[in-house]
């Protein structure tokens, strides 16, 4: 009796650690900002780059970014801006501990804020 109820607290927390492995969320995303040494109409370059901390793929991926100007394009497939949001990847996956970087000119970075995504464990 003592066997079966040890491999059922056994197993029942294997399971636990399983699930809590693969529960991701939007505070798996990490945003990243350095200068780079080139300008833009006399604005600084700033180097975005987007991580997925999490150990599954996260799309649909959306910063806050209302009041966010630029005077470079930014490639429309790494993000795109519509309101005060911008979508990362065009809404694709994006993989676990995969870096996603776009360049921008500004006189100071700007502060994106990671707001949704949709985890995709399996």
């Amino acid at each position: 009796m003592a066997t079966n109820v040890h491999f059922f607290f056994s197993a029942l927390f294997l399971a636990l650690v399983a699930l809590g492995y693969c529960q991701c969320s939007i505070a798996d995303v990490t945003i990243r900002q350095m200068q780079n040494v080139k300008t833009v109409e006399n604005k600084a370059e700033w180097k975005a780059t987007i991580t997925n901390g999490c150990p599954c793929t996260q799309s649909d991926l959306k910063l806050s970014c209302d009041g966010f100007q630029m005077v470079e394009a930014v490639d429309r497939s790494v993000m795109s801006k519509s309101g005060g949001e911008c979508l990362i990847n065009a809404g694709q996956p994006v993989a676990p501990n995969t870096d996603l970087s776009f360049n921008n000119a500004w006189d100071t970075p700007f502060s994106f804020k990671p707001l949704s995504s949709q985890p995709n464990c399996s």
